[in-house]
């Protein structure tokens, strides 16, 4: 009996983990850009 490694499992999670990174840093993107924009409004007096 041979034991064979499936490549297939670690390609997959390589592509989860990338995706999934991704996208938080586009929601923290977001996020911050928000609290940026509402600052500046708040300086501004709007």
């Amino acid at each position: 009996m041979h034991e064979k490694l499936d490549q297939w499992q670690f390609v997959v999670a390589a592509l989860v983990i990338g995706v999934v990174g991704t996208l938080v840093l586009v929601g923290w993107t977001l996020w911050a850009m928000q609290r940026a924009e509402a600052r500046r409004d708040k300086a501004r007096g709007k």
